[in-house]
């Protein structure tokens, strides 16, 4: 049977447990082994082990069953020991719900029996202070204080507490019996109320705390315990402004107070807030009231600025206290004490500002023009100048004497920073000290003196002055420098309109004059474009006005039928080379005056007229075959000069005028080929005969054949 146990191995697999059954058997192994397989001696050790196996599954039977009868014999005397501990808890806690009720009965006996007791010391307690009460009251009824308490200063503070009480009794007492007891208990009551001041005003010079802290408690039922606060808030500002600084030496003050005020005041949060009222409405009014009004009418500028500074400074001090514990609503606080130093200031400030806004834009503009020496002109208004200006619109004539401003501007990007700053500076004073509900009111005001003195009476004058400083277009070697006054206008306005979005934006945006200042910035943009449009097609005029004078005293007949056919040395005319170099230094000139899609504009402008100029200009003569090979190639130097523009209609229409030129010297033979060629195919007929009858050759038979 051991050996039998000894084939069994954790976990348990039966193939395996045969095969070393198998091998353990002798004669149980392969053929060709040590030994020879005997069938039969591995038959009978098998039989043999089942025997065993069986035999052992038996005694394990056994064995299971004896267990199972002494775990249910166990289980039921575990069943039985609960049973008995349930019992013995259940009396346990009726053991435990038996002393709770004896323990609440004696407690509720003892708290009774205190109620008592104390129902008895207290009337007790009350007779024995009432007694000694009567006792002192006695000793000023017979006018000599004899009780230690009176007469030695070291027990002030119980003095102090039974002069109080005594203080309290005697104002219910009739005043025509006990009028000399209520005076001497009154002057008692005061003797000692100053004593206490003093003892607590020496406390504090002498940096006692405790001290302080003990009297300020025994004050603290007194008449003259605001007296108490009023003393400590006087010295502890002794010694506290020795800066040039105010606000700082207050706001260091302060901090050093808030450190110290909680040891010594029952109420710390009040006393504070006493100290901050103080020094708002004694020190901080004083200063800001002596500094205004030192320039109060002399000097805007400064009065201005001043209030602005000191303003500013207030509300950082007031930052800086909210961080101290003032009560329950502190931002209402601060908000009463800055208004109680200001309210007088503020309700005339933006008729100030604007008033200063206005006089310094002036004098900023008339001292540009007097260093000009340039004494303004009036523009005018009404209905004349609008009646001249609706004519200019529409038909482009100048209205008036051309004024020669000798290459003058009347732009200057100096004022214009100068007004800019003056109302960026006056945006920040508006949003600083406005009130919030006025201002959006105030901002829009100031807006209006910058639209007033920078929109009209600089920028509008000086595109006034330039609109009527442009020459006719049939003037002689006309300068033109309207084009400067764009330029200008244009980096001027760029620099209005940021201010417009960074300074008064943020004043407006959520206000109904938002919409009021963009509709206003529209009309002022509308109107200066309108005249820059004007100022810019009257230039552009002036530029064909120049070219044809150029055209015409530089092109002669002869250059386009020359007496000698074979004796022509020239690329190109000498009209040609004029006209072009003039178009290049203007085409420069609008490039460098303009910006982004305004250059292209302008510049289509420019070359679709100066094509009409030149087609209109090759329609005046007539042309023999090498004059045609001239015009070919100043036509050709036209479109390299139109390739700097850079515009792709104004090419086009000068590649058809070169292909145009073609007709004045192809062979009468191929004339309807070249006319139906890609680039003239589209063109009107009469067009093309008018090129055609351009020809020196035009009235031979032929080649009106041809091209019949």
């Amino acid at each position: 049977m051991a050996t039998t146990a000894e084939l069994f191995e954790e976990p348990f697999v039966a193939d395996e447990y045969i095969e070393r059954l198998v091998w353990r058997t002798p004669g149980g192994g392969s053929r060709g082994g040590p030994e020879a397989f005997d069938p039969k001696r591995l038959l009978e050790e098998f039989v043999n082990h089942i025997q065993e196996l069986q035999i052992m599954d038996e005694r394990i039977q056994r064995k299971v069953e004896k267990l199972e009868q002494q775990c249910q014999k166990e289980a039921k005397e575990f069943a039985r020991k609960v049973q008995e501990l349930q019992k013995s808890n259940q009396v346990a806690f009726q053991h435990f719900q038996e002393l709770d009720e004896h323990i609440s009965y004696v407690a509720t006996k003892v708290c009774h029996l205190g109620d008592q007791l104390e129902g008895v010391n207290t009337p007790r307690q009350r007779a024995v202070e009432a007694q000694k009460l009567m006792k002192y009251f006695n000793e000023f009824l017979d006018g000599e204080l004899k009780s230690d308490v009176f007469t030695n200063s070291e027990k002030i503070k119980e003095a102090a507490d039974i002069i109080q009480k005594l203080h309290l009794i005697a104002q219910e007492l009739p005043f025509d019996r006990f009028s000399e007891v209520k005076s001497k208990i009154a002057s008692k009551y005061h003797d000692l109320e100053c004593q206490l001041i003093q003892e607590f005003t020496g406390a504090q010079r002498r940096g006692e705390i405790s001290r302080m802290r003990e009297v300020a408690a025994v004050l603290l039922h007194f008449k003259g315990y605001s007296h108490c606060v009023d003393v400590y808030i006087k010295q502890c500002q002794e010694g506290a402004y020795l800066r040039n600084d105010i606000f700082e030496d207050a706001a260091i003050l302060c901090q050093r107070v808030n450190k110290q005020v909680g040891d010594i005041f029952s109420n710390p949060e009040t006393v504070l807030a006493k100290l901050i009222q103080n020094v708002f409405e004694i020190k901080l009014q004083s200063f800001v009231k002596d500094q205004l009004q030192e320039c109060w009418k002399s000097d805007a500028e400064q009065y201005l600025k001043s209030l602005y500074d000191l303003y500013t400074r207030t509300t950082n001090l007031s930052s800086k206290l909210m961080e101290f514990n003032l009560g329950t609503d502190k931002q209402t606080f601060l908000s009463k004490l800055i208004k109680s130093i200001f309210i007088s200031y503020l309700e005339s400030y933006i008729e100030i500002e604007t008033g200063y806004l206005k006089s310094r834009s002036a004098m900023i503009l008339q001292r540009y023009y007097d260093s000009k020496n340039h004494q303004k002109r009036s523009i005018g208004t009404g209905g004349i100048q609008d009646l001249k200006e609706r004519i200019r619109q529409r038909t482009n004539l100048p209205l008036g004497p051309s004024i020669d401003t000798h290459g003058e501007t009347f732009l200057s990007q100096e004022v214009v920073v100068n007004l800019l700053q003056e109302t960026k500076q006056a945006f920040e004073r508006c949003h600083r000290l406005s009130d919030p509900s006025d201002l959006p009111r105030n901002a829009f005001r100031i807006f209006t003196i910058l639209v007033e003195f920078l929109c009209i009476e600089h920028i509008d004058y000086a595109l006034e002055t330039g609109l009527a400083g442009i020459p006719s277009s049939d003037s002689k070697n006309a300068n033109l420098y309207f084009l400067d006054v764009v330029h200008q206008a244009n980096t001027i306005f760029h620099l209005f309109d940021k201010q417009f979005n960074d300074h008064l934006m943020p004043l407006i945006s959520s206000s109904p004059k938002l919409s009021e200042c963009l509709q206003k910035k529209k009309e002022i943009i509308e109107q200066m474009e309108m005249k820059l449009d004007t100022g810019i097609d009257r230039t552009l005029n002036c530029m064909i006005g120049q070219m044809k004078h150029i055209l015409a005293a530089e092109q002669k007949k002869t250059d386009f039928k020359p007496e000698d056919e074979n004796n022509v040395l020239i690329q190109y005319t000498n009209a040609c080379v004029k006209v072009c170099a003039y178009v290049r230094k203007q085409v420069e000139k609008i490039k460098n005056s303009m910006d982004g899609k305004n250059v292209d504009t302008v510049l289509m402008e420019l070359g679709v007229r100066f094509h009409r100029l030149i087609y209109e200009h090759l329609q005046q003569y007539s042309y023999s075959c090498m004059g045609g090979m001239l015009a070919i190639c100043d036509v050709a130097e036209y479109r390299k000069c139109a390739k700097d523009f850079k515009i792709p209609l104004v090419l086009q229409l000068f590649d058809t005028l070169h292909a145009l030129c073609n007709l004045l010297v192809v062979n009468p033979d191929n004339l309807k080929q070249v006319c139906s060629g890609e680039q003239l195919a589209n063109l009107d007929k009469n067009i093309l005969h008018s090129f055609v009858q351009l020809r020196a050759d035009y009235r031979s038979a032929r080649l009106a054949r041809h091209f019949s």
